[in-house]
């Protein structure tokens, strides 16, 4: 640390703020928040202090710094989020969402025209968005039209134009589509209502729209007037329609805003849904890029001020997975534990991990290793591996009723069955059903002799099995010097329990995550090849009848008698003739005499 530097970070007060760090070439790298400047600055250069090494890189590169105290801690929440956006730090927290988003767009005009556009002009008219499902905007906008006589012509109907006759009505008057305001035979009071309509089903507000149609329907029956009152009837049984299909909890729900997140080593994707009357009327996900060791409070608190802001948020009440830092005194954040509020988290969490795997999956097609790398990367933290399991093995025991016992061993190379490399072993030194010593016998002789032809050894051993196979191949390994040169870990069957050594409580992975199905592969794989060889040798053994017996008869003159004869019993009745057809004279010869004996 350069003396001027040090003296800057001794002369901190110890104030909320925000600290801005530069390196030599005087670009600013990262910009943080903290409740007290000096104290949060100075744990920086703490040796020892971080485990991450992009925070011992950031803190190698700092060669300059610069504050702004604040008034409180939220107020440096809110200044940190800006001064994010506006400079993109490189070591900061960054924001990706390259796709551009449909909007609804009502025009700032005389009699105005809505449609949808991917384009935000500030130019006064009204934007609501963005819509990340197409499908929601098109519902919304058919609804639109269902419930509204919107122009879609894109003339000028400024009131001298309309004076003076420039547009006559077109086809959607006669269709029933529109009332013809171009020919001034719909007042602009009148028009507008239908624009009120409008602002009404895209804000959610179906119970406001069916209560006006309701009550003009029943004037228009007291009037006689019935196919009018006809048409209203069939516009609110197409709201309704729409509205059972939208909402997804008790319409009691209002102006809420519900966000959640899922995380993963290098990225945290925040879905936002805006509900109104129990139906999303918007949602979005965004991802956001990790660059040091930020927590999930700060990247949901920075999410939920950028997707406010960014798209003009005004809900007092918002739903999140968990307690963040308040940053505005106007929003009440509500953790939900039951109900229907968390049933709405629940939808935004299922949300926000359909989005991590879509990107997922585009990322794999397009660079196919990337799935690999990530797989192996997944089980090394779950497994808690020093190094990527690039290699790994599995074993499997088989027997029945003590006999016969054998066990298999298969092995992944990159998460992939490499079936050249897998072995079968009949086991030699254990008498009767004892699994334990079993695995012990395999895994000793398995790595005994990969060390004696100096092969490589495998970065993981998954052992089929609970504590007390474990423990005899963790023996094995002991005999060998191997403990703690390969990771070795045992999968219980039942509830897929993953154990380590001398961890008696197992642990438990996510049954939909990559790491456990790639450990079920190598299980199912290992058991499969295991009880195939298993039969096989039940098959031989129960070959070994009375036709063992004879002498100068092989094991391929037996199978050729079998496959003929089906059975000893009809061997034995067999002519001589018969037999030699079957396997020649001489063996014919020999096997009539015998049974003659």
């Amino acid at each position: 640390m350069n003396p001027e530097l040090k003296s800057k970070i001794e002369a901190l007060p110890s104030t909320p703020g925000v600290y801005q760090y530069f390196d030599s070439e005087g670009v600013l790298i990262y910009v943080g928040k903290a409740k007290a400047l000096k104290k949060r600055v100075t744990s920086y250069f703490v040796k020892g202090r971080h485990d991450s090494t992009k925070t011992l890189f950031l803190v190698r590169k700092i060669a300059d710094l610069n504050y702004i105290m604040v008034g409180s801690e939220m107020e440096a929440l809110l200044l940190e989020n800006s001064l994010i956006k506006k400079h993109q730090p490189k070591y900061n927290i960054q924001l990706k969402d390259d796709k551009t988003y449909p909007w609804i767009c009502i025009k700032k005009e005389r009699f105005p025209r809505i449609f949808k556009t991917r384009k935000v002009i500030k130019d006064g008219s009204e934007y609501y968005g963005p819509y990340a499902s197409v499908r929601m905007l098109r519902a919304v906008m058919d609804l639109t039209v269902a419930v509204s006589q919107i122009r879609n012509c894109n003339f000028n109907l400024s009131k001298e134009n309309i004076e003076k006759g420039k547009f006559k009505k077109c086809l959607e008057f006669h269709l029933g589509n529109c009332q013809a305001p171009c020919e001034g035979l719909q007042s602009e009071a009148d028009y507008n209502d239908f624009v009120d309509s409008v602002r009404d089903v895209i804000k959610g507000n179906i119970p406001r729209i069916t209560k006006n149609l309701k009550e003009k329907m029943m004037v228009y029956a007291e009037h006689l007037e019935f196919e009018k009152a006809d048409l209203l009837k069939q516009k609110i049984e197409l709201i309704e329609k729409f509205q059972s299909r939208s909402a997804v909890v008790t319409p009691s729900i209002k102006n809420v805003e519900v966000y959640s997140i899922v995380t993963d080593e290098k990225s945290a994707f925040i879905n936002f849904m805006k509900v109104n009357n129990g139906a999303i009327i918007q949602g979005h996900t965004i991802e956001l890029k990790k660059r040091l060791e930020e927590t999930d409070e700060e990247l949901l608190a920075f999410a939920i001020m950028d997707l406010r802001t960014r798209f003009s948020l005004t809900a007092k009440e918002v739903i999140i997975p968990f307690e963040i830092a308040q940053f505005d005194e106007e929003i009440q954040f509500f953790v939900p534990q039951r109900g229907d509020k968390k049933a709405l988290l629940d939808l935004s969490t299922k949300n926000a991990k359909q989005f991590r795997f879509e990107k997922e999956k585009q990322l794999d097609k397009r660079n196919p290793t990337r799935r690999t790398e990530r797989i192996l990367e997944l089980i090394q933290k779950d497994m808690r591996l020093k190094s990527l399991p690039v290699h790994i093995e599995c074993f499997d025991n088989s027997n029945l009723q003590g006999t016969n016992a054998v066990a298999a061993c298969v092995v992944f190379r990159n998460a992939k069955p490499a079936k050249r490399d897998y072995r079968h072993f009949n086991i030699k030194t254990v008498v009767g059903p004892d699994d334990f010593a079993s695995m012990e016998e395999v895994v000793y002789r398995r790595y005994k002799r990969l060390q004696d032809e100096k092969k490589s050894l495998p970065q993981l051993i998954i052992v089929d099995g609970g504590k007390g196979q474990l423990s005899s191949a963790v023996n094995a390994l002991e005999r060998l010097g191997l403990r703690g040169q390969i990771g070795i870990v045992g999968i219980a069957k039942k509830l897929e329990e993953i154990f380590f050594p001398g961890d008696s409580i197992p642990i438990y992975i996510d049954k939909r995550s990559e790491s456990l199905k790639v450990i079920q592969h190598l299980r199912n794989e290992a058991h499969r090849f295991g009880i195939t060889h298993h039969r096989n040798k039940r098959s031989k053994g129960a070959l070994k009848t009375e036709l063992n017996e004879i002498p100068g008869v092989g094991e391929k003159t037996i199978m050729d008698l079998l496959r003929e004869f089906k059975s000893v019993k009809r061997v034995k009745a067999a002519s001589e003739k018969e037999l030699m057809r079957a396997v020649g004279k001489a063996r014919a010869i020999i096997i009539v005499n015998y049974f003659k004996k």
